[in-house]
């Protein structure tokens, strides 16, 4: 297999890739967030966290999607298990943002405090957990063992790297989005994303136990013989 076998199912895999990393890390939800924690800072130093946060979410993720099925192998679990455990870790988080609620799968009101009192927020909350969370790694770690060929990875680290340029034009110009958006935009707009997240959360749990049962009904089998 050479680096320009697009192997089954790339065009499928592009269309699920960037739409879940985008929804997952959610730039605009961080918005208001990093205008809280951000408030005393000029916007030169706004720009310069948001773009630490941004390489650091995307080295976070980037990483865990090259080595998700190391942790195949040193935990033992099998793809269809991630797949159902990181749809029920997105389908919370798309139902809390549905209810325009913030995830704390995602953040913590101790830590946007924390954020708040601190002078650098880039890597802690804003970079880990607000941007490369659990539910985003989760979401990485299932693309990644997904990604079967080369070309797949590339397109999933080009979803990454997509989605985490995005969020630091997004915080580093966070005053005049929410200018524009204003508060019951960014509600909307976390309501529409939450939703498709939902969606997208559900198919993975099919996609699981799609895989799981056929060997667990084959295993009753053997067992009742």
């Amino acid at each position: 297999m050479t680096f320009l076998d697009t192997g089954p199912g790339l065009w499928s895999f592009v269309l699920l890739c960037l739409p879940s990393v985008f929804i997952i890390v959610d730039p605009p939800g961080a918005v208001p967030v990093f205008l809280a924690m951000t408030a005393q800072d000029t916007p030169g130093q706004q720009r310069a966290m948001a773009r630490r946060a941004s390489l650091i979410a995307a080295g976070v993720l980037g990483f865990f999607a090259l080595t998700g099925n190391l942790l195949f192998t040193f935990f033992g679990f099998t793809v269809a298990a991630l797949r159902i455990a990181g749809g029920v870790i997105l389908f919370t988080v798309g139902t809390e943002m549905v209810s325009a609620r913030p995830s704390r799968a995602k953040q913590t009101d101790e830590e946007v405090q924390e954020g708040i009192e601190k002078p650098d927020v880039a890597l802690v909350p804003l970079a880990i957990p607000i941007l490369s969370g659990p539910g985003a790694i989760a979401t990485v770690v299932s693309l990644g063992v997904q990604a079967v060929t080369p070309v797949h990875t590339a397109v999933l680290l080009v979803s990454i790297v997509v989605t985490c340029f995005t969020a630091f034009v997004v915080l580093a110009h966070s005053n005049a989005v929410k200018k524009v958006l204003g508060d019951t935009g960014l509600r909307i707009l976390g309501r529409i994303m939450g939703l498709i997240l939902a969606a997208i959360a559900v198919q993975f749990v099919l996609d699981g136990l799609k895989d799981a049962l056929p060997p667990l009904a084959q295993g009753w089998r053997n067992s009742a013989h």
